[in-house]
């Protein structure tokens, strides 16, 4: 098959196929005489080993790293399987964390304009126009104001 149906029959981008060809992700194809390229089935469950990898927020060096596990079982523990998929749950809590302070600073930004003004006189832009300013705002309090907020 040529590149557009193995894009068609995964739900992936032409150029991120190219891509991930490029990143030696997914394998190089044979070419036709023509010189297109020319994918097999084994492309397909590949890109789709990297899309699924993908949509759990893995890297490509990780992805990569398990791909080589997948296609060079080796008889021993997966315990280095184990070891990435908790490194990708670590960096996975630490972008909630990340993610619940930028939502608490969006609610205190938010908390400046309770009732319709005109944007004259709106309280989320101030505080946006002050910040701008290097004066400090209600959505990143200094280390001061979280320990009196504490």
């Amino acid at each position: 098959m040529q590149i557009g149906e193995l894009a068609r029959q995964t739900g992936c981008e032409v150029e991120t196929i190219r891509y991930y060809e490029r990143e030696g992700l997914l394998p190089a194809p044979a070419r036709s005489a023509s010189g297109y390229r020319r994918y097999e089935p084994g492309h397909v469950e590949q890109l789709n080993f990297i899309r699924h990898c993908r949509s759990l927020g893995m890297s490509l060096a990780d992805i990569r790293q398990l791909a080589d596990y997948h296609q060079h079982p080796a008889p021993e523990p997966c315990d280095r399987v184990n070891a990435l998929i908790d490194d990708q749950i670590r960096r996975v809590h630490s972008q909630i964390e990340t993610l619940q302070q930028l939502e608490q600073q969006l609610l205190a930004l938010r908390g400046r304009c309770h009732s319709p003004h005109t944007l004259a006189d709106c309280g989320i832009l101030k505080t946006l126009e002050d910040a701008s300013s290097g004066e400090p705002c209600a959505c990143h309090p200094t280390a001061t104001d979280k320990k009196i907020a504490g």
